[in-house]
């Protein structure tokens, strides 16, 4: 398996042109249920053409997180400028991807899903700055700008009217990058499920290289977001299993709507932050190594509504981070309960072994419900060498307001179910690899 197992990303995917793609990689998506796939699967466009080494690729999944933690801050903190990691361009774009059929007739478009994020953005002919895959507005019957008097027009950030007022614009910052766009609308199918007039950003111009190549389709909490503009197809509920990395398949699936998801599951209430509404916060109470309950101070993982303080889970994080006071005490209970006392580190991750290990479990605990995380969700492993590292790290400290993310090794599979009109985040044991 290619060293850049470490980079969870889903692609539902389709037949690119001039791939020699499998048989495999033809299955369809049907009704409302999408097969994912791995982004370096054979089905993926996106499969690197040299690999890195394990350490490379390990070091470099580390560098993007770390943007994207101080990317999620941010959002809560609200501030403009968002700094990024080392001093230099880093790529912090989800790492999930979704295939969508945009325009009549439909021209396909592999948008990045973000679980932290609102409106769609889909980057449109002539954009500057945008890769060579766009949507050809042209080309589209049911296609339409638009206009300031348009209600959406309110829900964008930075709105802006051309002289005329037929075309509302709007502009924002996205990690390292800044986007403008026209606001638009046009239909968008998702698997078999048809969305007349969906509104999204048709991008104009993008500077940095934080942006999806082939767009976003955000899955927060949002006005303008997938599950607000589906509210009657969807009411506002979905879930997805991430397979393991190790898996040879990469077969994990998107569930949109109530129907289909799992009977018995466990569930905890979702927050919801009025600095940040649209990102998915619960309360984490604690968290067990082994059997035994860490001390972590409580003022470490509460919920804290004014200063956005907070745990969130989070599709676009690899690695979970917890705040240090959190991390430190489970760090060091993990360290004595391997009783290996050869411990060295490997990029910001500091509790790494050279000899085989056998790890205790991790169980986060939440309001509700227990999570309790096998080995194969808690550990990365050299395929070159035999480093065993705690794929868990502290988060950063340089940042105005201090989060908690619960990321996606985490969260492999496990079926996850966002039920937003009820208010909870459901979790279930699922093989989806």
């Amino acid at each position: 398996m290619r060293s850049h197992m470490f980079s969870l990303v889903f692609l539902l995917f389709s037949v690119a042109q001039g791939l020699n793609l499998n048989p495999k990689c033809e299955t369809r998506d049907r009704g409302s249920n999408l097969q994912v796939f791995h982004v370096y699967s054979p089905c993926s466009p996106f499969r690197p053409s040299k690999p890195l080494s394990w350490e490379e690729d390990v070091l470099q999944t580390q560098a993007k997180d770390q943007a994207r933690l101080q990317y999620l801050s941010s959002l809560v903190a609200r501030k403009s400028v968002v700094p990024i990691a080392s001093g230099r361009q880093i790529v912090q774009s989800p790492t999930y991807i979704v295939r969508a059929n945009v325009g009549t007739p439909p021209q396909t478009l592999l948008m990045a899903m973000d679980t932290s994020n609102d409106a769609a953005w889909i980057p449109c002919t002539g954009c500057t700055g945008c890769s060579s895959t766009v949507f050809d507005t042209a080309k589209s019957t049911t296609f339409q700008n638009l206009g300031c008097q348009a209600a959406q027009c309110k829900q964008v950030p930075n709105p802006s009217c051309d002289a005329t007022g037929s075309s509302c614009m709007f502009n924002m910052t996205y990690g390292g990058s800044t986007i403008a766009a026209n606001l638009s609308q046009d239909t968008i199918t998702l698997a078999t499920d048809s969305v007349p007039s969906y509104t999204f950003g048709c991008l104009q111009k993008t500077t940095g290289n934080s942006v999806p190549p082939q767009g976003l389709l955000g899955l927060g909490r949002g006005p303008l977001s997938l599950l607000s503009q589906t509210q009657d197809l969807y009411q506002s509920t979905f879930s997805y299993c991430l397979p393991n990395f190790r898996s040879l398949n990469f077969s994990g699936s998107l569930r949109l709507g109530p129907v289909g998801q799992p009977l018995k599951i466990k569930y905890t209430p979702l927050l919801k932050n009025p600095r940040r509404p649209s990102l998915y916060f619960v309360n984490l109470i604690g968290i067990l190594v082994g059997s035994k309950v860490v001390d972590i101070p409580p003022s470490a993982i509460a919920f804290n509504a004014t200063t956005g303080a907070g745990t969130i889970i989070d599709s676009g994080t690899v690695f979970t981070r917890l705040v240090d006071p959190a991390y430190v005490a489970v760090r060091d209970e993990f360290r004595r309960r391997v009783k290996v006392t050869n411990v060295t580190s490997l990029g910001g991750f500091d509790t790494c072994y050279n000899d085989p290990i056998v790890a205790p479990t991790i169980t986060l605990m939440f309001a509700g419900m227990n999570v309790t995380l096998p080995q194969d969700n808690l550990l990365i492993h050299s395929t070159a060498g035999s480093i065993t590292c705690l794929a868990m790290a502290s988060a950063p400290a340089n940042v105005n307001s201090v989060l908690n993310v619960i990321a996606n090794m985490q969260q492999q599979n496990h079926r996850i179910l966002f039920d937003v009109p009820n208010s909870r985040l459901g979790v279930a044991r699922e093989l989806c690899s």
